[in-house]
């Protein structure tokens, strides 16, 4: 059996789960998620425990057998601590500046990039060097972080742009043939 579809989904106080069907719904003290699994896999509730099972060993449910935990325990902690993902902007000149829910990078460009909050996203600027994108959802969060990098991805010779807290990039040697004809 999978390793991590085995291990049960622990509900933490405060949490309601409501499953219809192949439906799950959680709903916390930040929000409530919505999401549709295969119908072929079993989800049940034991009072604080959810738990996956699938019908057999083939490849494909075995496959979602893990999955579907994951995105159930990603939704159960959405709703109770939330997500977020830390963004640097690096360059001379490269800034962030939040004006209402908007938030406002001059990133080198002759015109600055206007970027702004949603319902499931909140947008925060610490310094003006720094974003951190928070919500419930993990993917969308992680979306909305992939889309603010895509503005201005690091180059690999000074490395100026906007990169994920922790990112390393591989750096580029410049022009070598310097002084020869």
């Amino acid at each position: 059996m999978s390793r991590i579809g085995r291990k049960p989904v622990t509900v933490p106080s405060g949490v309601d789960i409501k499953i219809e069907g192949t439906t799950v719904t959680v709903k916390g003290p930040k929000g409530t998620l919505t999401q549709t699994f295969n119908n072929k896999l079993g989800i049940t509730n034991d009072g604080s425990v959810i738990t996956v099972t699938r019908p057999n060993d083939e490849k494909n449910y075995r496959a979602l057998h893990g999955l579907t935990r994951s995105l159930i325990a990603n939704m159960v902690e959405g709703v109770t601590t939330g997500f977020s993902k830390s963004l640097d902007i690096e360059g001379i000149g490269y800034r962030a500046v939040k004006q209402g829910t908007d938030v406002v990078l001059t990133l080198g460009f002759s015109h600055q990039v206007k970027i702004s909050e949603n319902a499931d996203i909140k947008l925060e600027v610490p310094a003006q060097n720094k974003i951190i994108v928070s919500g419930i959802d993990k993917q969308k969060v992680g979306q909305y972080a992939a889309e603010v990098r895509e503005k201005k991805p690091p180059e690999p010779y000074k490395g100026k742009g906007i990169r994920y807290t922790g990112e390393r990039i591989i750096r580029k040697e410049g022009k070598a043939g310097k002084g020869k004809k």
